[in-house]
């Protein structure tokens, strides 16, 4: 048995594998944003470790014989996250999140300190990423950067926790832009613009290596081995194209959480120039991914949701599914509820509904979101084709993936075919259990294999979705 934690946005979530990767036991606890400034999304780093605690004593309780026969750990977390904590390791301030924007500015100043920026690091300067926000801390918080004696990203504050040790694995920590990717290392000069420097940073090791031991007191609380050894494991990005199998290059997956990710295996690094993209290492050895971002899909939906006072999103998307709408009858939306990354690089953008009319409906509005994000994606598809990553399978993962309607809009909006994974909501803590396996010495992917359900790319909503393209992206039909 392996143990895989994921410390997503929206909740924390933990799944037991027995051998043959299937999912034994499951838990999960939720988690909440805070937005206390507009551009600012932050959390506790305290609530993450609660959340963590809340899953694996409910895993303890539910399935203590499963959690006995854990042979290892492994953590997967949102990335690009800033946890500033003091000598003590308490938390000094909120983390800054992944969908945070205030660090516009600071972008611009990495890009004219570092001419080679993006060649060093994969990518432009955004300000969801790690260094500008960091940047942005010295500058305006320089109190609380001088009172920090380390920086973690999320799961690797939950490393802390759990082992005593201050390490991350070169995937998560590419896409930090503190790095110089290729060679796996963090670069002097980019820290030094930061304001920080390698002693305020984790340890390095690979994502399918063994970072430390499970604390004795936590083992006996949850029924673990003594000494259970934690992986390096990953950003949830990398780590859910672990969990679908996209572990050669060519294989992609699309996933439909809280923000849409676009995710590419390559086996060249090929540093994204623009158009909102990037590119970090993989989870695997000697792979890097190439990535495209909406920052708002299933975020949008709930959005809406909210908006309509319809708590229950499961009900409400049930009903627009049996509704059968057809896109040419509904509004267009812009899910640009947190600015945009792919294609457009810009936290200011806002998102819009345009085509009202007194016919329009709540269902209508609902289905004008999904169709919203399947359009945004198809952005993220030809920004990544147009750089020249070649996507020969893609698997449709997430929770929105649950939804039949929403699986064909997407693959009508990007033209081509989506295999369904096996467990749309757990991908992320499957990928990080099976790192767990590899750093104790089996293999990475145990699964046989097996046919996965096919969305094929529906010719009328393919023709429907074009059309509709050009109102969404602000021109005249």
């Amino acid at each position: 048995m392996y143990l895989g934690i994921d410390i997503g946005t929206s909740s924390v979530k933990a799944v037991v594998i027995d051998d043959d990767d299937r999912p034994t036991a499951t838990a999960s606890a939720p988690l909440a944003l805070s937005h206390p400034r507009p551009l600012w999304s932050e959390q506790a780093p305290q609530d993450w470790w609660q959340a963590v605690v809340d899953s694996l004593d409910a895993l303890a309780a539910a399935a203590p014989a499963a959690m006995a026969a854990v042979r290892g750990i492994g953590l997967s977390g949102q990335m690009l996250g800033v946890t500033l904590l003091d000598a003590a390791d308490a938390p000094i301030r909120p983390a800054l999140l992944w969908n945070d924007g205030r660090a516009s500015a600071e972008c611009a100043e990495l890009h004219r300190c570092l001419k080679d920026f993006v060649d060093i690091v994969g990518c432009r300067a955004m300000p969801g990423f790690s260094a500008p926000k960091l940047l942005w801390l010295s500058r305006h918080e320089p109190d609380t950067v001088a009172r920090a004696r380390r920086i973690l990203l999320t799961k690797d504050y939950v490393r802390l926790r759990l082992t005593g040790e201050a390490v991350s694995d070169r995937a998560d920590a590419s896409a930090t832009l503190l790095m110089d990717t290729a060679r796996g290392d963090w670069h002097d000069c980019i820290l030094a613009v930061c304001g920080v420097d390698r002693t305020h940073l984790p340890r390095l090791v690979e994502s399918d290596e063994v970072s430390g031991a499970l604390r004795g007191e936590l083992a006996a609380r949850w029924h673990l081995p003594a000494g259970t050894p934690v992986a390096g494991g990953g950003g949830d990005n990398m780590c859910a194209g672990v969990g679908v199998g996209a572990v050669q290059a060519g294989a992609a997956y699309i996933s439909l959480g809280t923000s849409g990710v676009y995710f590419v295996a390559n086996d060249r690094f090929v540093p994204a120039q623009g158009g909102g993209m990037h590119t970090h290492r993989h989870a695997v050895p000697g792979l890097f991914a190439q990535h495209a971002v909406a920052l708002s899909a299933g975020a949008a939906l709930a959005w809406i949701a909210g908006v309509l006072g319809r708590p229950d999103i499961a009900a409400l998307m049930t009903e627009v599914e049996a509704q059968g709408l057809s896109p040419d009858t509904t509004p267009v939306f812009t899910p640009y509820l947190a600015g945009e990354r792919t294609p457009h690089d810009n936290p200011l953008l806002t998102a819009t509904f345009s085509g009202l009319t007194h016919m329009t409906g709540p269902h209508h509005l609902v289905q004008a979101v999904l169709e919203g994000v399947a359009l945004a994606l198809a952005d993220g598809h030809a920004a990544l084709t147009n750089d020249g990553a070649r996507i020969e399978r893609i698997v449709l993962t997430g929770g929105g993936a649950r939804s039949a309607l929403w699986a064909r809009l997407v693959a009508a909006a990007i033209g081509q075919p989506l295999h369904l994974a096996a467990d749309q909501r757990s991908g992320p803590a499957i990928g990080a259990a099976r790192l767990a396996r590899a750093a104790v010495g089996g293999p990475l992917i145990a699964e046989a294999g097996s046919d996965s359900p096919i969305v094929d790319v529906d010719p009328r909503l393919s023709e429907q979705l074009l059309r509709k393209r050009a109102l969404f992206h602000g021109h005249q039909s």
